[in-house]
């Protein structure tokens, strides 16, 4: 049996099948682990959905920020933007069954055999992996429970952007959110540079990428995270980062974990979407 982690897929249908089809993935055998955004802004979202749902146990999909973008906006906290691709998942007669099984996915996995852990974006230097994993039950269970709905009218916001174990309500959970979803960089001092999403050296000089922050508590444990495009395939500083930019037309990059590290290569297909880069995904 084997353990393959695979890039935002954000709607890439083809792709997706097309990468599961080259590295041999087994139903049945093989667990797939995806980094989230498995929807929006591609041109399938409803199908990469449906077919990540039907995998059951054999998939662990986080939640990323496009995930919980399409949640907010059924719930009515938010609304489609022009570059949105959601409308037919909204519209599915099957969509409250896909959008409550979503809600209930995890923010990080672990995986005790391997040693790995799976986020979508990234962790603030001051937490520890225990901290990490509290942090990421406590939004897991209000998404899971009956106050979802005003989780996504207190999610969105840049702030607070420092971690203090003394933070409460809306603002503790929504720095965790943005941590888990949303970060790149982070400045010397610890704080959350949200603005900054660029490739590396693009950044403020403050700002540094979260994963090489020299006081980070989790730089002894594995990461696999997406989210970050312009960063591409990355491995070192303790995380291996999967976005390659499929949606912009750069590739779907899965790796295998249950390997040896030195052994570990990206395996990776050709994306057909023709978008232009912007500043964010």
């Amino acid at each position: 049996m084997a353990i393959y982690a695979i890039g935002d897929v954000q709607g890439c249908y083809d792709e997706m099948k097309a990468l599961l089809d080259f590295i041999r993935f087994e139903p049945g055998v093989d667990t797939l682990w995806l980094t989230g955004d498995i929807v929006n802004r591609g041109p399938k979202s409803l199908a990469v959905l449906r077919f990540v749902k039907n995998l059951g146990s054999q998939v662990v999909t986080v939640l990323g920020n496009h995930d919980l973008h399409l949640l907010a906006i059924a719930s009515g906290h938010s609304k489609l933007r022009k570059d949105d691709t959601l409308k037919e998942i909204l519209k599915a007669d099957d969509g409250e069954e896909l959008l409550t099984w979503l809600r209930h996915r995890p923010l990080l996995h672990h995986d005790a055999n391997i040693g790995v852990y799976l986020l979508h974006a990234g962790l603030p230097p001051q937490w520890t992996i225990e901290q990490a994993q509290q942090c990421a039950k406590e939004v897991e269970e209000v998404l899971r429970g009956d106050r979802f709905d005003k989780f996504f009218e207190n999610m969105y916001g840049n702030k607070p952007v420092q971690w203090k174990p003394s933070l409460k309500g809306w603002e503790r959970l929504r720095f965790i959110t943005n941590c888990f979803t949303r970060l790149r960089y982070v400045d010397r001092d610890g704080k959350l540079c949200l603005g900054a999403k660029g490739p590396i050296g693009s950044q403020p000089a403050s700002c540094i990428p979260w994963f090489q922050h020299p006081a980070r508590q989790t730089q002894e444990v594995l990461c696999v995270f997406g989210h970050w495009s312009t960063l591409g395939y990355y491995s070192g500083n303790g995380v291996v980062a999967l976005d390659s930019g499929c949606l912009w037309g750069g590739k779907l990059t899965a790796v295998r974990l249950d390997m040896d590290a030195s052994a570990r290569v990206p395996l990776q297909v050709t994306c057909n979407a023709a978008r232009q880069p912007k500043k964010s995904k």
